[in-house]
């Protein structure tokens, strides 16, 4: 059966989101690195190594998109859209080894040998303003992810959790990250201002790489799954298995596979009953029809496969 493809038009946004959030990090994680080095805070250098990690992160995401959008070809017949998960995949990887790894060692370096607190006005002063650049960066990308969900008329939380678009989805977590290690920083700049001690300022930075392992074991979980090959969820796999039963002369659905393959992209193939009695002009027609509600009812369903199967052969 034909198949027919589309170019993924959330790709413009995706990489708009990505883009300030590269831009975002990448000033401050020069700027972080000059107040560390000036206060002698280990959360400071912590909080570098994570922009520094996140810039490279975005890279990686900016990578994606872009090889992602190569069209099919004849060694890639349903095109490249799984890279995209590949580079998610490194991405994650950049944050953990990029930024946990060194956040922690840090931190337990600071408490095995003390330092000594220098003076924290210059790291407070970065700190705001990272806090509102890295807001603006989120904000940025939770108006991409609400539209989504609103257009598909699902949840913000769940689309989050489901969505495929993992470039977008590192964007937002790593920024929701990134604030809540920006307010980690500052208790411990506060608490090492207030004691004289330096064990505040590294509990901070490991808090802040525990925090990075979270976020890099989310979206290295997210992008396994859709690497290995993960289905439409369940409801919608019903409503699937419900339009074609709704096809004329369709009496079964032996065996159905849903397969997202990228953003916006879905392949259904299924082992399809038709009546005994309907000749081959009318099953053809059947799976002209099947395709084409699916694919007005399901815009992210790219290709559609249907194997006609007696039930007795299935």
């Amino acid at each position: 059966m034909k198949t027919r493809t589309r170019k993924d038009t959330g790709n413009g946004e995706s990489t708009v989101t990505v883009l300030v959030a590269a831009a975002a990090n990448l000033g401050i994680a020069a700027a972080k690195a000059v107040a560390g080095v000036v206060s002698g805070s280990s959360a400071m250098l912590s909080e570098a190594a994570h922009s520094f990690a996140d810039t490279v992160t975005e890279v990686m995401l900016l990578t994606a998109l872009k090889r992602s959008e190569k069209p099919a070809d004849e060694d890639h017949p349903v095109g490249h859209a799984g890279e995209r998960y590949v580079w998610a995949m490194l991405a994650a990887v950049a944050t953990f080894v990029g930024g946990a790894v060194f956040s922690v060692y840090d931190g337990i370096h600071t408490l095995l040998h003390g330092e000594e607190p220098g003076d924290p006005l210059l790291s407070y002063l970065v700190l705001a303003v990272a806090f509102v650049l890295e807001a603006f960066s989120l904000r940025t990308g939770i108006r991409q992810v609400r539209a989504e969900a609103d257009r598909r008329g699902t949840p913000f939380a769940t689309y989050l959790r489901l969505t495929p678009d993992t470039t977008v989805k590192a964007v937002v977590l790593e920024d929701s990250a990134a604030l809540s290690g920006l307010m980690l920083a500052a208790g411990g700049l506060l608490g090492g201002q207030l004691t004289g001690s330096g064990v505040w300022d590294g509990i901070a930075s490991i808090l802040i790489g525990i925090l990075l392992v979270y976020v890099a074991w989310v979206l290295g979980r997210s992008n396994a799954q859709l690497l290995i090959g993960r289905p439409l969820p369940r409801p919608m796999r019903a409503e699937v298995r419900a339009e074609l039963l709704s096809v004329p002369h369709v009496v079964g659905v032996l065996d159905l596979i849903t397969l997202i393959q990228g953003p916006g992209e879905v392949m259904v193939a299924a082992k399809v009953d038709f009546r005994d009695v309907v000749s081959a002009a009318e099953v053809e027609r059947a799976c002209e029809t099947a395709e084409r509600r699916l694919r007005e009812r399901f815009p992210a369903i790219r290709r559609v496969y249907l194997d006609p199967t007696p039930a007795t052969g299935a």
